[in-house]
Order: structure tokens, then sequence, then C-alpha cells
């Protein structure tokens, strides 16, 4: 279905990939998922929770398509804490591996000053193909 791109003798990276060669014929377009539930209640205020939260949203959306995150190709996260982010690295990897397992988009992490809901974290965008 796809293929990752690994340039010949680049360090192979733990957790994402450089990039994804994709063929399908149906692409789904997750928008931002933030770290709410389904009612658009936080539950949680801290940063791994939210990221659960938020990747458990992008799993359903992706469901809703008939896809699963190994359809994934590429996936960016929005941040507004970098530190938070590091200090919580380990935790991050596994909710990540829960959650969607060992499948590993073209991926970027972007921290920015502020997401549009004041008391989110943390938002996450995937584009697939089945």
């Amino acid at each position: 279905m796809h293929q990752t791109l690994l340039p010949e003798g680049w360090t192979r990276p733990r957790g994402y990939a450089n990039g994804i060669l994709a063929q399908g014929t149906k692409h789904i377009f997750c928008g931002g998922q933030i770290g709410w539930t389904d009612k658009e209640v936080f539950e949680c205020t801290d940063f791994v929770g939210q990221f659960r939260q938020a990747l458990l949203n992008v799993f359903a959306v992706l469901e809703t398509g008939g896809a699963g995150p190994e359809h994934m190709t590429r996936m960016t996260w929005y941040i507004t804490d970098r530190d938070q982010y590091l200090a919580h690295l380990t935790e991050i990897g596994a909710t990540y591996r829960d959650i969607m397992g060992k499948n590993y988009p073209a991926m970027s992490v972007v921290v920015v000053s502020a997401l549009v809901e004041a008391a989110a974290l943390v938002e996450i965008e995937v584009t697939a193909v089945l």
C-alpha cells in the first residue's frame, strides 16, 4: 500500500518516516484533532492526556473512513509547549504505539504560540491513503 522512503546512507529515524511513497484510490484528510472528547469536553489538562485523546480522535476519523493507522502517510502535530513535549517523550511514544501501533508516517512537530481552543495543548492532522 505504501513504502517508507529512506535515502541511502541516512540514519533510520525513530518514531516517524522521512517520506512515504503511497499509491491508492482513496485519500483521507483528517482535520486537526485536539484533546477533547466527542462531546467537545477536555477531560485532561496535561499534555500526555490531551495527546492520547487527540490520537483517539484521529483513529476514530480514520476508522469512519474505512482506514486504520497503517494507512497514514503524513501526520503533523501542533504543540504549544516544547518543554512539555520533550519532558514526556517516553510517555508520548508509549501512548502513540498503544493507539497507532508501529505505523510511522512522515511526520512534523510544530511549536505554536496557541491553538484556537484556549485549553488545547496539541492538535494533530493526518493524511491517509487507502
